[in-house]
Parts: C-alpha cells; structure tokens; sequence
C-alpha cells in the first residue's frame, strides 16, 4: 500500500465491532505496524450483535457434531469434505489464536475458549445407521482421529446422563464424541483484541458511531458519512480501504456502496431464541455440546442442540435454536430494515428465492406459531424429563440468510458466507452467517488475499508466523497436522 495520503483519515476502515472486524484488524496490525486502522460501532459497546456470547452457540464450529456438513452422496456413502474443510479452518482459527495469546493480546485463554466434548445424538433405526455411516467415514480422516461411536446404553448414559434419564428403553438411540470439541465466548474474544489494539495505538474505535453514507471519490479514496449519536453529529471520514464486517447490518451498508458486485443480492432476516436452564441440578450432569439431526424438509439452521455454555462463569444449558421471523437485520436495528434493503436489482431475486424455498418459509411459520410448551416438548426429545419451571425463553443474534442472483431461478438462498468486493479492492462485505465466527480467520485470510494481492508476497512470512500450516491442506498432511494441533492446544489449554 501506498503512503497514505495527508487528507485521508485511515489506511482501513472497519465498519461493525464484532469478532469479523477483530480478527481482519488484529492481522491487519501484526502484517503492517504502519497501518491507521479505524473502527466504527453503531452500539455503545463491542460486540453487541452476533458476536455476544448469548446471541450465538459459540460451539467453535469443527464439523465434529454438525451432522448436516456430513450428507449422503448419491450412492449411499458419507461425504465429508465439507467436515474436513470446516475442521481445516477452525484448526487455521485456533493457530492464530495461539499467536495472539502468546503476544499478549488475551490475558488467558480460559477468557474465551475451553474444551468441551462435542456429541452427535440421533434417535430411531435409519438415524442411527447414518451415524455409525459417518463415524466410519470420519474415523479414516486424520483430522477426525479420536472420535467415539456407541449405541450401548449404558456407555451413553455415563455420557450423556441428562439425556439417557427417563428415555424409552425400546428407543434405538446412538451417540459419537469427540474430546476435541470447544466453547468459545466470541464476544469476549474480540473484546480483547479490540481492547489490545487500541491501547497500543494501532486502533481507533469509536462507539457510537453510525455509518449512513458510502461514496467513492475521483481518487478512489472512501468518503464515509457517520453520525455519532451521542453528541448527535454528523461527521465525514475517509478511508483507502472499507470493511463492511457488521453482521446482519452489513447487506445495507455494501447496496449504499453502489459497487456493481452489490447488484442482485438480498437477504432474508432470522432471528432465534434458546430454552435456557441455569439450574445447577441440571447444568451440573451436561458437559457437553450435542447436535441431533433436524427434521426431514428442516433448513440446516434448524439442526436442534444443546449446548454446556459458561457465561459471565456461571454455567447454563442452551437449547435450540428456535428460529422466528423479524424484519430486523440487527437484534438492535430498525424494524424497517428489510424494506429499505429492497432495491429494483434484488427485489426479483427475494422473490425467486421465496418460491423455491417454500419448505423454508413453512418452517418460519411453523417456529413462530409454537408457544412455550411446544417448545418444551421438543426438548423433551432431548431430554426426557424436561420440567418448564427448570427453562426460560431468551432471543439468540439476528441472522441474515443472503440471497443470490441466479440467471436460472432469480434468487438462490445461501446459507454459507461470502465476501463481496470492489473490483478495485478498496471495500469488502462479509455476508453471511455460518459457520461464521469458528471460521473468521479463514474468512480473514482470504480477505487479505482478495484485496490486498500486492502486499501478499511481503506478507507470507509474517503470515506464516501467525498460522504456522498458512496455505497447506492439514487434512493432507496428517503428521503436520498432529504436530500444530499438539503445540495450538498446548497454547490455548485444550485437549489435544
């Protein structure tokens, strides 16, 4: 990157305080001392959105339980280079991580990340043949070595004592576990990036802080218009470089652009809510994350789980999700933000992607409709003797589900992440949700890759560094793998 120019405010702007703009801004520094990184954030606190460590499960999504990055190819075997891939990129996370608690930027990493054991539960004869079909298939990949299979009830009662309690004897259950499994608290993580940067001065944020305007100058320079709300001021800034990391938010924010690459996209508002239990009769007979498979028709946001969570350190069960339906982008944004996100190039796309999506809007409807005691009665699938007076109903993070222009069918829903840049490389937007935080190194590196090409080169060898497996495929060289995995644990206080 060039000099930066006297009346350009910052090298990078960071739009959205959460775990995005945390890990793009933490790599950002280390790769360039030099750089002035901005950071603006809508609410008066950090990670106040998805990232909150009660807006999200914070299972550290490694493919280990999430039984829907497993389906069934057409001739009946298990594929499992989505598992692979999703366990690639969090091993890629956890590596940086290390690096960051090594250089001091956590105090400890008990702060945001602890081993829990990740399970797969299912229920019934053709689940259960599918389990022990994955089990098999996921026991031959190096990155899955360790993980147990058992449908002895017995051995799953030891594991699983809330969940085995009170269950139909004649019910065929089955169970895997894996010791690598982990909870994270991504809010407190980037908290302590963010706090980390902007005490060594190579971050400015500003809370409070609103971006409503996005223009390109002549000069290829962003001029950003921003309100602060508290001294209630309107303010321009400019930047070479923008980063649209605001979760849900960050769809408006990248239309207001006017970048062609905007053209076509649109997004459908999901918001959750978990059954919580702080019960210490109960929190104290699950240690563990559990996913069950979702029911057949169900989208994969569905997958129902539930969840060991220590929060402010106190532990709780999570269950869910339970997704609803708000016009909401953000948990706190405005009621009208799916109308003024319409736009005559996405329009046409929102509604193609209703028409083939119609078991998607059946299920909304289905969620929204239920009341408490439904609610109830599906966790009694997980746990048999579920009382209501142990459980109440909290709301999750908003989630935007992008959808796609499509030449064929108008629009295509997505459930993924996609980064959206300028064909100049001066702005990027994250849209998306999963697999999300587990994967934001990943996502960050193939920002960087994206659109800093020319700086690439200078960078590898702090890069490398940073992700000592940088630009390898871990699930191809296994001794490698075992290797970083040992030393990334050892760094982070996990089970290896």
């Amino acid at each position: 990157m060039a000099q930066p120019q006297t009346n350009v405010d910052y090298d990078v702007l960071l739009v959205g305080a959460g775990i995005m703009s945390a890990t793009v801004g933490a790599l950002l520094a280390e790769l360039d001392p030099s750089l002035r990184i901005g950071l603006l954030e809508r609410l008066d606190h950090v990670a106040g959105e998805s990232s909150h460590v009660r807006n999200n499960a914070g299972t550290g999504h490694s493919g280990l339980c999430e039984l829907n990055y497993t389906p069934i190819n057409s001739d009946g075997g298990i594929d499992t280079r989505k598992a692979e891939r999703i366990m690639e990129c969090f091993e890629v996370s956890k590596q940086a991580w290390a690096h960051f608690v090594r250089r001091g930027f956590v105090d400890s990493p008990d702060q945001f990340i602890r081993s829990v054991p990740h399970f797969s539960f299912v229920r019934g004869a053709a689940d259960v043949a599918f389990l022990k079909a994955r089990h098999a298939a996921l026991a031959e990949r190096p990155l899955f070595q360790g993980m147990r299979y058992s449908n002895a009830r017995a051995e799953l009662a030891e594991w699983l004592p809330l969940m085995l309690d009170g269950r139909d004897e004649h019910e065929e259950v089955a169970a895997t576990r894996s010791e690598l499994g982990t909870d994270i608290d991504f809010g407190e993580l980037a908290r302590a990036l963010l706090v980390q940067l902007e005490s060594s001065g190579r971050l400015t944020l500003r809370l409070s802080h609103e971006v409503r305007e996005l223009a390109q100058d002549d000069d290829r320079t962003w001029i950003i218009g921003v309100v602060d709300s508290v001294n209630n001021v309107h303010h321009e800034l400019r930047a070479k470089f923008v980063f649209l990391g605001a979760g849900g938010g960050a769809l408006e924010l990248l239309e207001r652009s006017g970048i062609p690459e905007a053209s076509g996209y649109a997004g459908v508002p999901v918001s959750g809510q978990w059954l919580v239990c702080e019960n210490p009769k109960l929190t104290g007979q699950h240690h563990a994350k559990v996913y069950g498979r979702p029911k057949v028709g169900a989208p994969p946001m569905s997958t129902p789980h539930l969840d060991s969570r220590l929060i402010d350190g106190q532990p709780q069960l999570m269950f869910g999700p339970f997704a609803g339906f708000s016009t909401k982008f953000l948990k706190e944004g405005s009621y009208f933000d799916l109308v003024r996100s319409l736009t005559p190039d996405n329009v046409l796309s929102l509604i193609g992607a209703g028409l083939h999506n119609l078991p998607l809007t059946r299920y909304l409807v289905h969620e929204v409709m239920q009341t408490f005691d439904d609610r109830i009665d599906v966790l009694r699938e997980f746990i048999p003797r579920a009382e209501p007076d142990d459980w109440e109903l909290a709301i999750a993070g908003q989630r935007v589900q992008v959808i796609k222009h499509d030449d064929h069918d108008l629009g295509r829903l997505e459930f993924g992440t996609e980064i959206v840049s300028a064909k100049d490389n001066t702005l990027a937007a994250l849209l998306g949700a999963s697999p999300g935080a587990s994967t934001s190194v990943t996502i960050a590196l193939d920002l960087l890759e994206d659109c800093f090409p020319e700086r690439m080169d200078a960078w590898r060898p702090k890069l490398a560094q940073i992700v000592p497996t940088y630009g390898t495929r871990l699930a191809a060289e296994p001794a490698l793998a075992a290797r970083t995995r040992a030393a990334t644990h050892d760094v982070l206080r996990l089970r290896s």
